[in-house]
Formats: C-alpha cells, structure tokens, sequence
C-alpha cells in the first residue's frame, strides 16, 4: 500500500485489497452510481478481482489511478479520488463517496489534494474532469477547484457530458 497524500481530514493512498467490501457497498449503491455510466459489482470477489488487476493495470504501469480516501482520525473508507488516463488520452480527475457522506466538503478536499498531487509531483500540465450534466453536485466540486468549463461530450455511457479542465499554471492551491 501505497500512501499518496493528506489533508486536514483526509488520507489518500493506494487501493489494498482489504478495500474489497468498502468497494463492493460503494458501488452497489444506485443513488452513488446513477451518473457514472457504471454498473455494480455482482459481488466482493469480482471487487477483489477488479482491485487486482486495477493494482497491475494503473499503479504499476501507469504509476497513479483512483485512490481510497480515508478520514484520518479513524482510517474509515468514504470514498475514492484520483486520476486516471481516459479512453482520449487526457489525465481525467474522478471522485466517488459514500452518500452518508456527501456536502462535507470531502470530495472537494480530496480533489485538491489530488490536483496538487498531479501537477507537483506527477509534473502534469492538465487534468481534466467530467461529470453528466445533470451531476450539479460534482460539477460544482469541478467548479470550486478552480476546473472552467470546457466543451459538452460524450464520455463512459454518459452522452450528456460536461468537461472542465485546468493546467498547471492556472491551479491556486
């Protein structure tokens, strides 16, 4: 396990496999999935196989991906945050969190501290974010990180897609 960053409140770090079951309940959520195209896992051992080859497939090739937010005073899994290389070829921010803990501030905590992450120590110029048009609540995440608005498209099964993008030298952490 790999730890990434901190905030405040937050730890991101590398997914384990002992994520499995916080995993499998956060996507099995319908209210957590409805914008993202995704579709639940059929149980924890496809979750625990998912991890696996996420493990291979991301970090170990790519060396970053989505990362596992904990709250740091108890290490409890409420989400995930991180960066992934899309199917454009563009450095893609996502977020995900437990529904029990949506509007405090996580996802945007944790977004910065990814976006900082990027460009500090990954030496990035861009990331971009994506959200279904409809998701007011990640796009004003997007929003309050300093992401602009950037074209409508297509992205993952979401034909109603915003884009928002940032470069490094228009990040103020």
């Amino acid at each position: 396990m790999k730890h990434i960053t901190e905030t405040r409140r937050l730890i991101l770090r590398e997914f384990i496999l002992d994520d499995a079951q916080d995993f499998f309940d956060l996507n099995s959520d319908p209210e957590v999935l409805k914008f993202t195209g995704d579709q639940a896992f059929a149980n924890v051992e496809d979750t625990i196989t998912f991890l696996k080859n996420y493990q291979k497939q991301q970090y170990r090739s790519v060396g970053y991906g989505r990362w596992a937010v904990l709250l740091k005073p108890t290490n409890q899994f409420i989400g995930w945050c991180g960066l992934k290389r899309n199917e454009e070829d563009l450095i893609d921010l996502g977020f995900r969190f437990y529904k029990d803990q949506w509007n405090k501030g996580y996802a945007t905590e944790a977004a910065k501290a990814t976006l900082t992450y990027g460009f500090h120590e990954l030496q990035l110029h861009e990331i971009i974010g994506r959200a279904a048009h409809e998701n007011s609540a990640s796009i004003r995440v997007l929003e309050k990180i300093g992401m602009k608005f950037w074209k409508k498209g297509s992205c993952e099964g979401i034909i109603n897609s915003s884009y928002y993008k940032i470069t490094k030298s228009e990040f103020n952490p």
